[in-house]
């Protein structure tokens, strides 16, 4: 009986410690529309899902994001929009990343840094 008891303890702790490892490292995606205009309350790395909705035309390694249920939206849309700077190959319009990094607060406002972004589906904006 002591020898199930031990094994039963030994495999829940297991279990446990297994799930936490897993969760190392993990990094938590929000969408545009959680953010809102309260990039300042993010200050982890995150991963942002959105829509590329258009370049800067002062820096092209910005990309402006959207929402993505606001890529989809006919009427009455509020389309906030999130700068992004990603310095390796930008999407295009109408694809939907997701981009981990942080926000990083410039004297115009905040800016989402990213380290990694990839590209999940494309979004035919505008039609």
């Amino acid at each position: 009986m002591k020898k199930i008891v031990f094994i039963a303890v030994a495999l829940i702790i297991g279990v446990a410690l297994a799930v936490t490892v897993s969760k190392v490292g993990e990094v938590k995606t929000v969408t545009v529309g959680e953010i809102g205009n309260n990039p300042q309350i993010f200050t982890e790395t995150i991963t942002l899902a959105g829509v590329m909705a258009g370049f800067s035309q002062y820096d092209k390694a910005v990309i402006g994001v959207m929402d993505p249920k606001e890529a989809v939206c006919k009427n009455g849309c509020e389309k906030v929009y999130i700068p992004v700077k990603y310095p390796a190959q930008p999407p295009k319009v109408g694809d939907e990343i997701r981009a981990t990094g942080k926000f990083t607060k410039y004297q115009s406002g905040y800016m989402f840094i990213a380290t990694k972004l990839k590209v999940v589906k494309h979004h035919n904006l505008g039609s």
